[in-house]
């Protein structure tokens, strides 16, 4: 069978690492395909949150559902500053958005057509490789041949190789939109990071650590979520569920009516993929999740540009085959500066995986005490190597001693969990 001719780049994957890069590698004129197992409109299912100052730079803040000036976060009792917001509350002085999915996705998909991206509609199966080209088959149809095949088909690309790494550390989080019967926080607030405990039991506070992340959407309705920061293996939904239901059993702030459910689960430390390899990664199958938030939309959105720059640059030059042109997107998406802060990071989260809850808290109540935008350049991903060198030499000066041990004694193996059915607390009804 002949093989589908005449593209410059076939993308594998579409969500929204896929349709980032697509619609910037289109935007350089080049010829664009993307095949994906899902229908091209597939609602995403996840839910995506950004910084307003990294959306107003990015000229993106239209396509926002929802902004929140009112952003803080708790860190529980025991730790008391003075004009805090109150003991062991931070507010963060930053502005807080969430991206309406469908008008982000139609915004792509809008780009990606009026440039002529072409979308097949099937599972990727194998790729070959011969000189300036490779070759992609799919489940039915014609195979489709490109200079350049990018996998952004997620956290389990379908392409791209990753280095088998013994346990991989997961964020997971369980989170809810719904109506509630009070309201589980303040109108027009986001609550980025709630550490405080005082619904779990002694015994629970002995488990790995979660926060809840939450939000007021509109009149009656919130958005609450009970994450887990990073664990390996990751903390079951079971025990996120029932821990939501606690601390919303503690506020009083009963489920009247459930909206959305909603599941999340990525790798927060993977290793890098091999960058010689042939095929390029972008998003999950690139390694972009940064490893000390779990943020990953901003990078996207900042570097799409950037690399479609660079590999239609080396496209046009012509007398490189496709394993150059690879190498080149790769040493753009993964420069030094960024594989020693990916380092860096990996090394931080080993060390916050194995932190107990009252360390964990103050942890972060002291990294939020750092200037504004250390802290902020830091879960951006956006601080130069010498920056983050000196946010986390002024963490260190601030932080107390647990925290100071911690960061210096070698890592420790992260507490135990049980299954909610082992606990000795009782819980509403989780079926």
């Amino acid at each position: 069978m002949t093989a589908a001719t005449g593209l410059d780049v076939l993308v594998v994957g579409g969500g929204p690492a896929a349709l980032a890069i697509s619609t910037a590698l289109a935007q350089q004129q080049l010829a664009v395909g993307i095949v994906s197992n899902s229908p091209r409109q597939q609602p995403w299912a996840n839910t995506y949150g950004i910084w307003g100052q990294e959306v107003d730079e990015l000229g993106l803040a239209h396509l926002l559902s929802h902004r929140w000036s009112n952003t803080l976060s708790h860190f529980g009792s025991g730790i008391d500053a003075p004009g805090d917001g109150g003991e062991g509350t931070i507010q963060h002085h930053r502005d807080y958005g969430l991206f309406d999915k469908q008008r982000l996705q139609e915004h792509w998909l809008s780009l990606a057509e009026h440039h002529g991206v072409q979308w097949w509609q099937q599972a990727a199966r194998t790729i070959t490789h011969a000189g300036d080209h490779s070759t992609v088959s799919c489940e039915r149809g014609t195979p489709l041949r490109a200079r350049l095949v990018i996998d952004a088909s997620g956290h389990q690309p379908v392409f791209v190789q990753k280095p088998a790494q013994a346990a991989v550390a997961g964020q997971a989080a369980y989170g809810l939109v719904a109506r509630f019967t009070r309201a589980p926080l303040e109108a027009g607030q986001f609550v980025f990071m709630d550490y405080r405990c005082a619904h779990l039991t002694e015994e629970q506070r002995k488990e790995p650590p979660t926060f809840l992340y939450a939000m007021h959407l509109q009149d009656d309705v919130y958005f609450v979520e009970e994450t887990s920061l990073a664990l390996a293996p990751p903390v079951p939904f079971a025990v996120l569920k029932q821990r939501l239901q606690q601390r919303l059993a503690h506020a009083g702030a009963a489920v009247e009516t459930v909206l959305h459910e909603e599941f999340c689960l990525f790798p927060m430390d993977p290793p890098l993929p091999d960058l010689t390899q042939r095929v390029v990664g972008f998003g999950g199958a690139g390694g972009m999740v940064h490893p000390a938030s779990g943020y990953m939309v901003g990078s996207l959105l900042r570097r799409a540009p950037d690399l479609a720059s660079a590999i239609a640059a080396a496209l046009r030059r012509g007398e490189q085959d496709s394993a150059a042109v690879a190498r080149e997107a790769w040493q753009n998406l993964w420069p030094l500066e960024l594989r020693l802060k990916h380092r860096f990071y990996r090394f931080g989260l080993s060390k916050l995986m194995g932190f107990e809850e009252e360390r964990l808290r103050h942890h972060f109540w002291s990294f939020f005490q750092l200037p504004d935008r250390l802290w902020y350049g830091f879960l951006t991903n956006t601080l130069g190597l010498g920056e983050l060198g000196l946010a986390m030499a002024q963490l260190f000066e601030r932080a107390p001693w647990d925290v100071r041990a911690g960061l210096l004694l070698p890592a420790q193996k992260p507490p135990s969990w049980r299954h909610p059915a082992e606990s000795s607390e009782s819980s509403p009804d989780h079926t």
